[in-house]
Parts: structure tokens; sequence; C-alpha cells
């Protein structure tokens, strides 16, 4: 007995997650471009140095303690008073830290870039230097907010494409059993009656097995072998139906080198046979036709409405999935602008159109 094995991807695998080579690079290039810039601005690149390695870890430390511990602890959880007071106490032991490691360690004239030479904490200074951390904080937590936001909306993306590819997969898995035990009643009816076709539908299932099996992995599949799986189908009802079957099939376009979902049109062909053929009493006409124009396929089938039931035909329709698996099929798979299907009861006649983009 073999098994078939389903490929499974992880929702997370293509996240970027941010490393701490990442935090290496941005602050160092931060920290060159800071430095760059004030030693422009003072004409003194060394002064400017040794006043960013005293105001960097003030910064990186500012910046993780609110995106690391402040934002998950107290702003997710709405507690915003708390978050603006502890704010508000960091950027005041930052001032401190700062003014008196500038002092000491840099320059006693703490404040180059303002109006007055200071040697001590004033308002204004103050007020420069806790709007300056401010401004970093908000900086490094946009950055942080929009990565966070890029990589939920990556996995909520992924979450939905995995999730689509498994209804996908088992709408598919859904069609085969399914029409496997309309064709299999068939099957039993006939071999109560011991026909002598029963050997020659056999075969004809087998055939379609093997196509079903090992043709229709594929989320798309060839137009063209999805025609002959249909022709195979219809070759099976000819044998079970003889001459109190007609079907006219008409093929026009070009169909080669073009995709669609497999199995789509074999649950339309199948459902016209399901509740059309095997109801009706007398000739059976079926219509179907293909025609492929700028990329679209245009695909129509029509059946007759029975009027009259053989009782001894009747097969157990309990199912429903047929035509309801199809319009899933076709909501998940394809884009509203990409296919119409229409299905309507004219002329007694069950007709379904659909208009379906070929990829």
């Amino acid at each position: 007995m073999s098994v078939t094995k389903y490929k499974t991807t992880s929702v997370s695998s293509n996240i970027r997650e941010i490393s701490l080579r990442h935090h290496i690079i941005f602050w160092s290039l931060y920290f060159i471009f800071n430095t760059l810039r004030w030693g422009s601005y003072f004409d003194d690149y060394f002064y400017s140095l040794k006043s960013n390695l005293v105001g960097f870890p003030i910064h990186m430390t500012l910046c993780y303690l609110n995106v690391y511990v402040f934002m998950p602890k107290f702003v997710f959880k709405r507690k915003y008073l708390t978050y603006i007071g502890l704010l508000v106490t960091s950027l005041f032991v930052m001032l401190l830290v700062k003014f008196n490691l500038t002092y000491y360690l840099v320059s006693e004239n703490v404040w180059p870039e303002g109006t007055e030479v200071i040697s001590k904490l004033t308002l204004n200074y103050s007020i420069d230097m806790m709007i300056g951390e401010l401004y970093v904080i908000t900086f490094v937590t946009a950055i942080k907010i929009t990565m966070d936001w890029l990589k939920e909306h990556k996995r909520v993306t992924d979450l939905e494409k995995a999730q689509l590819e498994t209804e996908l997969l088992f709408l598919r898995t859904q069609i085969s059993p399914h029409f496997f035990f309309n064709t299999l009643n068939n099957i039993y009816s006939l071999s109560l009656e011991n026909s002598k076709k029963t050997p020659r539908i056999i075969l004809k299932l087998s055939e379609l097995m093997r196509y079903f099996l090992y043709e229709t992995k594929k989320s798309k599949q060839s137009l063209e072998k999805e025609i002959i799986s249909i022709q195979n189908y219809l070759d099976l009802e000819r044998i079970r139906f003889d001459e109190n079957l007609e079907i006219n099939m008409n093929i026009s376009g070009d169909i080669k080198a073009k995709k669609i979902a497999p199995m789509l049109l074999l649950s339309f062909i199948e459902n016209a046979f399901k509740h059309g053929a095997n109801k009706n009493i007398g000739k059976i006409k079926i219509d179907i036709d293909f025609l492929e124009k700028d990329g679209f396929l245009y695909f129509t089938i029509s059946n007759p409405i029975p009027a009259k039931f053989h009782k001894s035909q009747q097969i157990n329709t309990t199912g429903g999935i047929g035509l309801e698996n199809v319009k899933k099929r076709l909501a998940l798979g394809y884009k509203k602008n990409e296919y119409n299907l229409k299905i309507e009861e004219k002329n007694n006649l069950f007709i379904v159109a659909l208009k379906i983009k070929l990829k």
C-alpha cells in the first residue's frame, strides 16, 4: 500500500527576524551619521566623537527600555499613566547621567549648541535634552512597530495561504470519492442484472482512477488532460446507457498550453448524469461546449430535467456535495473577476455556463 506524502511549509519560515547583527548595523550607521553631522556642525569631529560615545549608550538604554519593557508591560496592557510616569522618570534619570558624564568626560560646557554657556543644569538645557531623547526613542520605536507589523502581516498572510491550500486540497479530495461512489453504485446496479457492460465499465473506471491519483495533485492542470479525462468519463457513461445516450461535445479555440483547476469541469459533467441521465426514461441528450477565447474558457453543459424516473436506476444522492464543492473551489482558487458561474433551468433543461480564466 502506498502512502501519499503532502508537503507542509511552516507559516513563519519566511518571516525575517531582527537579529543581533541588525541591531549592530543600525546603531553603527546611526552613530557614524550622528558623529559626522555634529562634527560638521561644530567643526570639531573629535569633540563630536567623544560626545556621541557618551550619548549613544544612553540612547540605546532608553530605546530598549521603552521597546522591550515599558511598551509590552504597560502600553499594550493599556496602563497609559504608569507608562508616561516611567518614561518621564527614565528621561529625568537620563538627564542627570548625561549631564555629569558630559561635564566630567567631554567638556565643562555641556551644551555647546545652546544659546548660552552652562556648567550646571538649567530648565532650557533639560527640556532640550529630553526632547532630543524623545526624538531618538520615537524614531527607534516607530521602526520596531513597523517591523512587528510587517512580521505579523506576513504571518497572517501565510496562515491564510496555508488555510486556503488546505481547504482546496480537501475539496479536491472530496470529488474523487464522490464520483467513485456514484459510479460504483452504477456498477452495482449493472452487476445485479448480470450485464455484459460491467467489465468495460470497470476498465474505464480504472483509467479514471489512475488520472485522479497521479495527475491531479497540482493546483492547476493541463486543460487538454482535463478534457481527455472528461472524454473517458463520457465513454464510461456511453457503455452504460448505449443507444439511449446522445452526447454532443464541441471544442473550439486554442486549448494547448492552457491550465485550469483539476477536476473542476468534470464535476459539472458528473452532475449532469447524476441528476439528469440517471433519472430520465428514454433517450437522453447532453450538450457540452468548450470555447477558448482571449485567455478564458467558456464552458457550457445542458441536460434534460427529468419528468419521469426509472425507479431501478435511482441512486442515493444524499451526498449533494457536487455543485456546492465546485462553487467553493471557484471562490477559493480564483479571484472574482476571473470566473463567472451561471446555473439556470430553461426550456426544460438544466444549464450550467462557466466563464473561467485559463493560466
